[in-house]
């Protein structure tokens, strides 16, 4: 372990603007307990240099499109099989009619989220498909974003696993901003009875294209890291860098999203450890110092009760938080009410904000690719600075 002189000149090297070295960065992560306040101050420091004095959230609606999926990974809850009981793809009516109802809330945000390529291993999604008169899961979430897009103010934003460069520019029209967990760069975790056996799309080379390739096309993109699943504090360092170093080619990660894995009856690693508070501190604020000047978010939901502990690792951002639709990946876990969400903020030394599913500073970057139709809503719902225009339906209401 780094000793308390080399651990004080590493943060003292960060705050002044010098990179993390790698090896700076995993000696950082196993910080002891005596030396991990000066850690988070340093993260705190970075984070108020980079967007002082603000947090923001997202008001939306989680809208599960179909829970059928090919990878069977160890942590889920979410996914199914047909036959399953549960098992479900949203007929265009119930999208409707959710996304209608988070309206009526004030959301502005449409999260579609869903199995990834299910009809690839199902006679019976395919057949599904055909009856909606789609030819794929991809062609149907598109249909669905632009359907809510074109009857509601919501605005999507879609997470629908592994996308070729033609798909991420067609959703790019109707989601400016899209989605893909990287999880981990770690390939240990594919092996026999690991979390990510038998999920062929979590092959981390496979996700990091997908990455690559919104990169070049200018997309705004939101990935991220979950950890206690097997990886090792090393890996959880090697995937941010690893994001850090797309990034840094292409500028187009608008959200990191640091996540803990938590435990559920029904699932293989029911008898996993979860990851404890230190480590989601330590591991958000090392994301915080190699991701300097890159939005970091954590779910309030999952590290409750006392989710306001993670404001010192250096994040800015709390992430979708919704008055009306459960996290259908957490079920177990319910979102804070956006009052208290806000009272806890406050109480921390900031000023809760609220945003659309694309940053402010990454609205420019989303026209270039959206529709017509896109960029009339995010002129209609973002005020000067980008945010959440004041007046837009639940800019500043509480959620119920």
């Amino acid at each position: 372990m780094a000793t308390a002189a080399t651990i004080s000149a590493t943060l003292a090297r960060a705050e002044s603007g010098h990179e993390l070295t790698p090896a700076d960065a995993r000696a950082l992560v196993r910080i002891s307990d005596d030396q991990l306040p000066s850690l988070l101050a340093a993260a705190r420091n970075l984070k108020e240099a980079f967007k002082p004095r603000v947090v923001t959230y997202s008001r939306k609606a989680f809208i599960p499109l179909t829970n059928l999926c090919r990878d069977y990974c160890g942590y889920c809850t979410f996914r199914r099989s047909p036959g399953d009981l549960g098992a479900h793809t949203m007929p265009p009516d119930e999208v409707l009619g959710v996304a209608r109802a988070a309206e009526k809330l004030g959301c502005t945000e449409a999260l579609f989220s869903l199995g990834d390529k299910p009809e690839l291993d199902f006679p019976e999604m395919r057949a599904e498909l055909r009856r909606l008169g789609y030819r794929s899961t991809l062609h149907y979430l598109e249909a669905m974003c632009e359907l809510v897009l074109r009857e509601t103010r919501l605005i999507p934003h879609a997470n629908p696993g592994l996308m070729s460069e033609e798909w991420l520019a067609r959703l790019a029209q109707f989601s400016p901003s899209l989605g893909l967990m990287l999880e981990t760069t770690s390939t240990d975790l594919l092996a026999p009875g690991a979390a990510h056996d038998r999920a062929p799309d979590k092959v981390p080379a496979r996700r990091l294209r997908v990455l690559r390739d919104a990169g070049r096309l200018g997309i705004p993109f939101t990935t991220g890291l979950l950890i206690g699943i097997g990886e090792t504090p090393d890996d959880r360092v090697a995937t941010l860098f690893a994001i850090r170093d797309l990034h840094a080619r292409c500028g187009h990660v608008q959200e990191v999203i640091v996540q803990n894995f938590r435990v559920k009856a029904a699932i293989p690693m029911a008898h996993w450890p979860e990851p404890g508070r230190g480590e989601m501190l330590r591991t958000i604020a090392v994301a915080r110092l190699i991701l300097r000047n890159v939005n970091i978010q954590a779910p309030p939901n999952l590290s409750r009760p006392g989710y306001e502990h993670l404001l010192s690792a250096g994040i800015n951002d709390w992430g979708g938080v919704s008055p009306l639709t459960p996290d259908f990946i957490n079920p177990e876990a319910p979102w804070p009410h956006l009052d208290e969400l806000e009272r806890r903020t406050s109480a921390a030394g900031f000023e809760l904000r609220q945003r659309l599913p694309v940053y402010p500073e990454f609205i420019a970057m989303s026209e270039r690719r959206a529709s017509p139709l896109l960029s009339k809503r995010l002129r209609e719902l973002s005020g000067s600075e980008g945010y959440a225009r004041a007046g837009a339906p639940g800019a500043r209401r509480s959620c119920a």
